[in-house]
């Protein structure tokens, strides 16, 4: 899993430490192959990536690690999500392939063209889906990138029931705070910090645990403007040794948006995560 060419990392936490906290979207790198089938130009490219992009998350997840006296475990992608992103379904599944923006992304958070798609325009003339993929482009990115990555932290979460008989996924995010286009569900509030749930996955003392340990942002919410959180599919509405939460920190608590840099906010929220992660780490085991 953490060989040299793998395009993530596992970073280790304490042997016992049922936490990993995952972070998918921190990275702007694109390698040549993925660079390749992308339309925009370089400038327009550093846009999106502005965009897109959940700048500094990374940080922000080694600075709670680091502030930990059990340390979590930390699942890094070191690629940007315009590569493949981990989090969405490799299929029909995903509802955000209505928007051009499912594991392969064909559309822009503008709506924009970002790849080649292979949807016609139906006879009544509404569009339908908007940018599903071909094969031809979909395939080699999935098995590349999308399937060994969601294999290694399907291991991760397997290493970590066997050391700890339990795993606690915190999902690390960040998002804008205007709405973007591309956004199916952005009406609804974009408190400082939004909360991403699942009926299975999120007991409610993680939540609760979530929202005192970030009380201090000006208020949080649940499942607005971004719902849901990571599981690997193995575990996925089976297994409730494995709890899940995501949490989304509004990019202007922290950070120049849209992709500059980082500001005194960062440690605050690090020492926010650190706080939720030591919390849930000395919650005994169901």
């Amino acid at each position: 899993m953490n060989g040299t060419s793998a395009p993530y990392s596992l970073v280790p936490g304490a042997p016992a430490s049922p936490v990993i906290l995952h972070v998918p979207h921190s990275s702007r790198t694109v390698p040549a192959d993925a660079r390749s089938g992308i339309v925009l130009n370089d400038e327009a490219l550093q846009r999106e990536l502005d965009h897109i992009t959940d700048s500094h998350t990374a940080r922000i997840a080694a600075e709670a690690a680091a502030r930990c006296a059990v340390a979590p475990w930390r699942f890094v992608n070191g690629l940007s999500r315009l590569v493949v992103d981990p989090e969405r379904f490799p299929d029909e599944r995903e509802e955000m392939r209505a928007v051009g923006m499912g594991a392969v992304y064909t559309r822009t958070t503008h709506g924009e063209p970002l790849r080649p798609d292979d949807t016609p325009d139906r006879p009544d003339g509404d569009p339908g889906r908007l940018g599903h993929p071909g094969a031809s482009a979909e395939q080699p990115l999935l098995e590349r990138y999308f399937h060994p990555y969601a294999a290694a932290m399907t291991d991760a979460v397997t290493q970590r029931l066997a050391a700890a008989g339990r795993a606690v996924i915190i999902d690390v995010h960040s998002y804008p705070t205007d709405r973007l286009p591309y956004e199916l569900h952005g009406d609804g509030p974009r408190p400082p910090v939004c909360l991403g749930t699942d009926a299975f996955h999120t007991p409610p003392d993680l939540l609760t645990s979530a929202e005192k340990a970030f009380t201090g942002f000006g208020g949080t919410g649940i499942n607005s403007p971004f719902a849901g959180t990571y599981v690997p599919l193995k575990y996925y509405g089976t297994d409730r040794r494995v709890t899940a939460l995501m949490i989304e920190i509004r990019r202007d608590v922290y950070m120049t948006e849209p992709g500059g840099p980082a500001g005194p906010g960062l440690a605050r929220v690090a020492a926010a995560l650190a706080e939720l992660v030591e919390t849930v780490t000395a919650m005994p085991e169901a």
